[in-house]
């Protein structure tokens, strides 16, 4: 499977109430990591003729982190699409490796032209499964 990495750093807007990166931000990132993913493997006329939609988040938060501290985000598609759809895991370390948040968040392959659900192809997969 191919796995892609990315750092944020938490900004003084990402902060809510409590001190600590707001929730709707990790979703931000989440969403950021998995489009610089497929950008990253994909062949130009996939990007060009496909966009990716969130169906499902699946988010379990283990610790806090404040404006300043950078994660490093490791995301990766582990099993083969259903369909139209695949599930892709999402894990936030701190400096010292400790995973902040663990994500499962499933996507739906949309064409960009008719704006229907396709079936994702062997061929539209395999760059996710790369070694």
């Amino acid at each position: 499977m191919s796995r892609f990495t990315m750092s944020f750093t938490a900004q003084p807007e990402h902060i809510d109430e409590l001190g600590h990166v707001n929730n709707a931000v990790w979703v931000q990132w989440i969403q950021a990591i998995a489009g610089a993913h497929w950008e990253a493997v994909v062949p130009p006329e996939h990007a060009a003729a496909h966009v990716w939609v969130v169906t499902r988040h699946e988010i379990d938060y283990r610790g806090n982190v404040v404006a300043g501290e950078t994660v490093t985000a490791e995301t990766w598609v582990p099993d083969p699409p259903k369909g139209a759809r695949f599930d892709r895991h999402v894990r936030f370390l701190d400096v010292d490796r400790r995973v902040k948040v663990e994500a499962v968040t499933t996507w739906a392959l949309i064409d960009r032209a008719t704006g229907r659900l396709l079936r994702v192809t062997p061929e539209i997969a395999a760059p996710f499964f790369r070694l």
